[in-house]
């Protein structure tokens, strides 16, 4: 993968933890004068130092068990992202792009919804990995912004908060769950004045029909 965005004569950044891969990337740096490389944790990884103000492109191989945290640290620079190319476990890309409804559909998903515009770009067979994993993999793209350049909320990382309240027990409803932001009265009265069946789960709202919601409770305060 490396080796292929540097045919592309850009400025190219990899940011390895793995002391191995490390040696082969510097040996790699000494041919393409257009290959930085950074050792340590993606998750410590400040993205702004490396973008100076550019707009930038990532991907990358995420390491299945934290896939999320390190989606969590790439939104955290999504003013500075265009797009985000990685391959993650099958599972995990169906959460990414499902839509409400969707059994498939939850917390995650409405976070990179909220942020990008999420794309299952291709099924990776267990056979084109050595050695091949347990799980199935696809490649994701995710073109920012996603929905929050719509819906132009104060505080991304509030209503994220929000939304893991209205999905901390996904087959109660959102008055059950939201109980400790009103009383279930209120929030079917409210769910009812924005035209929302009254007994509607999280997992059957649009990223925008939360933000709907959120905007609705935190008024009513």
């Amino acid at each position: 993968m490396t080796e292929h965005l540097l045919r592309s004569g850009l400025p190219v950044y990899a940011v390895e933890l793995d002391k191995a891969l490390i040696e082969g990337l510097h040996r790699l740096a000494k041919q393409h004068a257009n290959l930085t490389v950074i050792p340590g944790d993606i998750l410590e990884t400040d993205l702004s130092a490396i973008a100076v103000g550019r707009h930038i492109r990532l991907y990358g191989n995420l390491p299945y068990y934290i896939t999320s945290p390190i989606l969590h640290h790439f939104f955290r620079f999504a003013d500075l992202i265009d797009e985000i190319h990685i391959v993650v476990q099958w599972e995990v890309a169906l959460r990414l792009t499902a839509r409400p409804g969707n059994k498939s559909y939850g917390y995650l998903s409405v976070a990179t919804q909220f942020y990008s515009r999420p794309e299952l770009a291709l099924k990776i067979p267990r056979g084109a990995f050595r050695p091949p994993p347990e799980v199935g993999s696809a490649l994701v793209t995710l073109r920012l912004p996603g929905e929050n350049a719509k819906l132009g909320l104060e505080s991304g990382g509030a209503f994220l908060e929000f939304v893991k309240t209205c999905f901390a027990q996904k087959r109660k409803t959102l008055a059950n769950n939201l109980r400790g932001l009103a009383e279930p009265p209120r929030v079917r009265e409210l769910l009812e004045q924005l035209k929302l069946r009254v007994e509607a789960r999280a997992e059957q709202l649009s990223v925008a029909e939360l933000a709907s919601v959120y905007r609705a409770i935190s008024s009513a305060k």
